[in-house]
């Protein structure tokens, strides 16, 4: 209706306002509910074209539109909005089209540009965790929205397997592992532990034994002062310390903390995690063996983990193999005066001019930064995918300015598609307790937080005691659907850029903005339509105020879609779909569908019931989440 009426408007815009006009004119609005009307035209852009007040301005085009537009019952006026009531044969007629089409509010498959979303991108040398669960599921969901946008979508992952911070976990399980009675230090064959917890497990052994050997370090450099430290150290170590005493309390906690930092690098342990780093970078075999298998041990938990999900990738990408592509691409930035080498033979940027500061894209002694191997994933993408229009990178909003920098660099290495790269920043998930802390194995744990939803979602469904005769293979599948369900809505109703608390007790209710309830809802109506036994058409009926808003409401689906995509929201599409349920439960507890004699009404609230399913089926599909036939 309103690409009609603005249509109509353009079209006559001689007659009407003695000149042409162009359709960023044309504003609508839904109607405030205090007011009669289906659909509002705000007035004020043609307040000066007509020449005379906004309620005479409102009367001229409702008079206009309801004789030229065919389903404009009334209308009224309201200072500057015109309020126009539809009739109910066109919203019967919306009703009859979106009952005909499974796919409604989706474009065809593949009929626009192909874009990649990147996500998950976990590092190996820890388990997925809730903030993983957040990212993961955005992504996720982001490329369900564009596909149903009509575009063709690569769901990828880069793999951060390589780095000082896998080193440690290597470090830790060679020097710190328990050997068994045959003399094998522990793997997931022979503990049972799921492979990346184990690994898991290490790393944060290497940040205890780190904690121990930098406070020791400490303590000796206070009561012997430091020695066997090269001339640049000393130097740092002795500004510090005179610094620190003309410090209030603030400065001095601020300078101790840069100490800290300086014994950290300075500790056996730390020196032995870059030895190992440089190793692997120079493919020493003992080193690369032992890299192989414990990346081995963690690709498979994750696998386990992303099963569980129900989520998959259709291009695998290893920062193990990109950043050397990355340095490839650094040494020639470097010939052509892109980079910069400083005199310990370190690379950088210089962004300054761009408002940046100076970046390292290489260290001194030759390994690579997280920058160089994004660099070299980014060309390699886009080597793979030569239709590739654009990356949709899912990472978490600390990374904002390490993306800012990326793209910057990509453009001035010559790649013009790298205006067409995103970073999809996104809020990271509170817990009541406070902010997670990988190091310290402190972050709510990805597999077991499912499980646990799980578990409530069975506790809840065994309390409402519904399922009676429900086979256990398919109990058990209900309450994975719930759970998972109720968990994937929770984090994603809220806006991707939003910072976010969670609580999972809250995610599985079946009360208000949840995922079961919505899942509810479709349980309810697909009992409906199975009572029913079929459902025959209609010829005419009139619509009550409940059935015309739900109906109003599906219309708007298709537009609701097109603004996810474009925004990269599922958000949106979350709470369209709760506002939908909500509307039909209102409608399912006022008005008599079953028991209605009249046989055209019948059909019609069936057929309403079976479009509300579909919906709620789709859109809640793009979220990733499944909805039940019976709960």
């Amino acid at each position: 209706m309103e690409t009609r009426i603005s249509n109509i408007l353009i079209e006559n815009a001689a007659e009407l306002f003695g000149q042409e006009i162009t359709e960023r004119l044309v504003q609508f609005q839904k109607t405030n509910k205090e007011f009669e009307g289906d659909l509002t035209l705000v007035v004020f852009p043609f307040v000066k074209l007509l020449k005379c007040s906004p309620e005479a301005a409102g009367e001229r085009l409702g008079a206009f539109l309801s004789e030229r537009v065919d389903g404009i019952k009334s209308y009224n006026v309201v200072k500057g909005f015109l309020n126009l009531v539809i009739d109910d044969s066109y919203w019967l007629k919306n009703l009859i089209e979106m009952d005909k089409d499974e796919r409604f509010g989706f474009k065809e498959p593949n009929s626009s540009s192909t874009l990649m979303v990147e996500y998950s991108s976990p590092n190996t040398n820890k388990p997925l965790h809730l903030g993983h669960l957040r990212n993961i599921f955005l992504g996720y969901s982001v490329s369900n929205i564009l596909k149903a946008h009509g575009h063709k979508v690569i769901k990828t992952q880069v793999i951060n397997d390589r780095g000082i911070h896998i080193c440690k976990s290597m470090l830790a399980w060679e020097r710190f592992s328990p050997t068994n009675a045959k003399g094998e230090r522990e793997t997931p064959s022979n503990t049972g532990i799921k492979g990346d917890k184990l690994v898991g497990k290490y790393y944060v052994e290497f940040d205890k034994h780190l904690k121990a050997e930098t406070d020791e370090l400490l303590r000796s450099w206070e009561a012997e002062g430091y020695k066997d430290l090269n001339k640049e150290v000393v130097e740092e170590l002795d500004k510090l310390f005179q610094a620190k005493e003309a410090k209030d309390e603030e400065g001095r906690k601020a300078i101790d903390s840069k100490i800290k930092e300086i014994a950290k690098n300075q500790t056996s342990l730390m020196r032995e995690a870059k030895e190992m780093l440089i190793k692997w970078e120079a493919r020493d075999p003992q080193v690369y063996r032992l890299w192989s298998t414990m990346n081995g041990w963690v690709y498979s938990g994750f696998d386990q983990t992303y099963e569980t999900m129900g989520v998959d990738f259709d291009k695998l990408y290893y920062e193990s193999d990109t950043f050397l592509l990355g340095k490839d691409l650094v040494i020639d930035g470097l010939k052509s005066g892109v980079f910069y080498k400083k005199e310990d033979g370190s690379v950088w940027i210089d962004l300054s001019d761009e408002g940046l500061d100076e970046k390292l894209v290489l260290r001194s002694d030759g390994t690579a930064v997280y920058m160089t191997q994004d660099i070299g994933t980014a060309v390699d993408r886009y080597k793979d995918f030569p239709d590739l229009e654009g990356i949709i990178y899912t990472v978490g909003n600390e990374q904002d300015y390490h993306f800012k920098v990326l793209f910057l660099i990509l453009e001035k290495l010559g790649y013009a598609w790298a205006k067409n790269c995103y970073h999809l920043s996104y809020g990271m998930v509170d817990l009541p307790t406070g902010k997670m802390k990988s190091r310290e194995g402190t972050v709510v744990d990805a597999d077991e937080l499912m499980a646990e939803v799980i578990d409530q979602a069975k506790a809840m469904t065994m309390e409402r005691g519904h399922i009676e005769g429900m086979p256990d293979e398919e109990r058990e599948a209900l309450y994975k659907l719930i759970g998972l369900g109720g968990l994937k809505y929770y984090l994603l109703k809220v806006d991707p850029r939003k910072r976010m608390m969670f609580n999972p007790e809250e995610s599985i209710e079946l009360n208000g903005n949840t995922g079961p309830f919505i899942q509810y809802a479709h349980a309810r109506i697909q009992s409906l339509l199975s009572k029913a036994e079929g459902v025959d058409s209609f010829t005419e009926a009139t619509l009550q105020p409940e059935e015309k808003e739900i109906i109003k409401h599906l219309t708007d689906f298709p537009a609701v879609v097109s603004e996810a995509a474009s925004t990269y929201s599922p958000a949106l599409i979350a709470n369209y779909t709760y506002e939908l349920a909500k509307l039909y439960n209102h409608f399912f507890q006022s008005i008599t569908v079953l028991k209605e004699e009249n046989d055209s009404l019948r059909n019609m609230r069936l057929i309403l019931s079976r479009n509300v399913a579909k919906t709620i089926r789709n859109s809640m599909g793009l979220l990733g989440v499944d909805v039940p036939e019976r709960m």
